[in-house]
């Protein structure tokens, strides 16, 4: 793929997710280990493409990010993910010798980054499979979202297609707490209407916001022991393309998890004004007939699910709420995937 043999690249595209059962808190954060489980849709068409190459002449890895060389903090995660597979064997999920050529790597977002629409998840699977391509490790998809959730939680689940569900696992080195397929992207005909709100980077990173709610809301505990039976609620609605049933779990889970934020101390609240004008108008379409549900991530940005056919109709009634000035119109994606080029 690379025209300098001395120099072997990677290119991956991944898409992002969005949790239906929301993951929010983690166990161990150093190895970014999950406290709950949780239950995602791949969305197509909110794709990261990311390039990796391996350049024996640098002197320390680089990052270009949406064609604009990224912040020290951000080159620094993303050269310490390198890390884990610099070495000419896959290390275990503690340890990475970070021995080895330093990395030129770009990538881009075909959506907003860092505004709660998962672009964490997206560029981190993206990452992880260039990585792994430049460095000539062949991976199966397990061992690809093992990774994948170092660098972000929800990037475990950008490797598969499709519904997934990620495990939190139970051993402390974290080699149970992957990712797996539940349902193909074809399963179900749905589309996701992404009420754009604010595009810019959110104020609060999700990690800040979960290690903070851990710490210091009561909430938290009633929230992660509410988890394993939304999930199995989640699975049940999905195998049955029981929509009535997935609105009910969907929306519990979201706002379950933002009330354990806005109770930490001081809260944590990503909404804004509009963002709750928007949940009270998908409640309002539902009840005149208009089959609909909303979550929310970390950000203000509302999702709403629905039947394919009435996707531009959700979107068109988005588009009419002071403040929604853009809608995003997404479709079950893929999983991460190697591709021939990084150029638009």
């Amino acid at each position: 793929m690379s025209t300098d043999p001395l120099k072997p690249r990677g290119i991956a595209r991944a898409f992002a997710n969005i949790a239906l059962v929301k993951y929010w808190g983690k166990r161990d954060s150093a190895l970014n280990l999950p406290r709950t489980g949780s239950l995602s849709l791949t969305l197509d068409p909110l794709a990261t493409f990311t390039e990796v190459t391996v350049d024996p002449e640098l002197t320390e890895d680089t990052l270009e990010l949406n064609g604009v060389p990224a912040d020290a903090k951000t080159t620094a995660r993303v050269s310490g993910f390198v890390d884990l597979l610099r070495s000419s064997v896959v290390p275990t999920a503690r340890a990475a010798s970070g021995e080895g050529p330093r990395v030129r790597v770009r990538s881009r977002n075909t959506f907003p980054t860092a505004a709660g629409l998962a672009s964490s998840a997206s560029s981190f699977a993206a990452l992880t499979l260039a990585t792994a391509q430049a460095f000539g490790h062949d991976l199966d998809t397990a061992t690809l979202s093992l990774l994948a959730r170092r660098g972000s939680g929800s990037a475990a689940r950008s490797i598969f297609g499709g519904f997934a569900e990620m495990s939190p696992g139970t051993r402390d080195d974290g080699a149970d707490a992957v990712a797996r397929p539940l349902f193909d992207p074809d399963h179900w005909d749905l589309s996701v209407v992404i009420g754009v709100i604010q595009k810019g980077p959110k104020k609060v990173g999700s990690t800040l916001g979960m290690d903070h709610t851990v710490a210091t809301s009561p909430y938290f505990e009633p929230w992660a022991d509410s988890v394993p039976p939304d999930l199995a609620a989640a699975r049940a609605a999905i195998e049955a393309r029981d929509f009535e049933l997935l609105t009910h779990v969907a929306e519990r889970s979201c706002l379950r998890m933002h009330a354990s934020a806005i109770a930490a101390d001081p809260g944590v609240i990503y909404w804004r004004g509009v963002t709750i004008d928007a949940v009270h108008a998908v409640r309002e379409w539902r009840d005149g007939g208009l089959p609909v549900f909303f979550t929310i991530d970390a950000g203000p940005n509302i999702k709403v699910f629905c039947p394919s056919a009435h996707a531009a109709e959700v979107s068109q009634r988005l588009l009419d709420i002071p403040g929604i000035d853009d809608t995003l119109l997404c479709r079950p994606g893929g999983g991460t995937v190697r591709v021939d080029t990084f150029e638009p």
